[in-house]
């Protein structure tokens, strides 16, 4: 790692620690040839899969697109960022653990669905109301019901 203050090429570790959710190290550095000290950070770099879209065209993944659907779903309701970073990261977690190099929207959909539904109800039926190409109040009530049964299932 090159020393920032003196261009040097030779520093010498200090302090390694993880940092966040464990998927980040924090490195604490000193310069062999100054003595200055600095901290770097390292993270995997890990590319996500390409989406394969309805139309069978293929598309990037983008976390602002992601991250812009879920908030547009959560407009006003009560849930803080933190949760909404969260569910993001489970959702790239997943992306990133599915090994493949492409994925469909449909798995993608399904996953942000579950997200919503464990975050906010109404946001749920929001997002399925659009992913899912609502036409009529009925397919509303029909998904209302099934959340309800869902939540009415004790558990084990």
């Amino acid at each position: 790692m090159q020393c920032p203050f003196c261009r040097a090429d030779d520093t010498k570790v200090i302090d390694s620690r993880l940092v966040g959710d464990g998927d980040q190290i924090r490195r604490r550095r000193e310069c062999i040839n100054c003595t200055e000290r600095f901290t770097t950070y390292e993270t995997i770099e890990l590319s996500l899969p390409r989406l394969i879209k309805r139309d069978g065209s293929c598309v990037q993944f983008r976390e602002e697109k992601l991250r812009a659907g879920l908030l547009r779903a959560l407009e006003k309701r009560p849930i803080r960022t933190e949760q909404v970073d969260s569910a993001i990261n489970r959702i790239l977690k997943r992306l990133r653990a599915a090994g493949e190099r492409e994925i469909e929207t449909k798995v993608l959909g399904e996953w942000v669905m579950a997200e919503l539904r464990a975050l906010d109800e109404i946001a749920y039926v929001r997002f399925a109301s659009v992913y899912r190409r609502f036409q009529d109040i009925d397919e509303f009530q029909t998904e209302i019901t099934r959340l309800k049964n869902v939540a009415e299932v004790p558990c084990e």
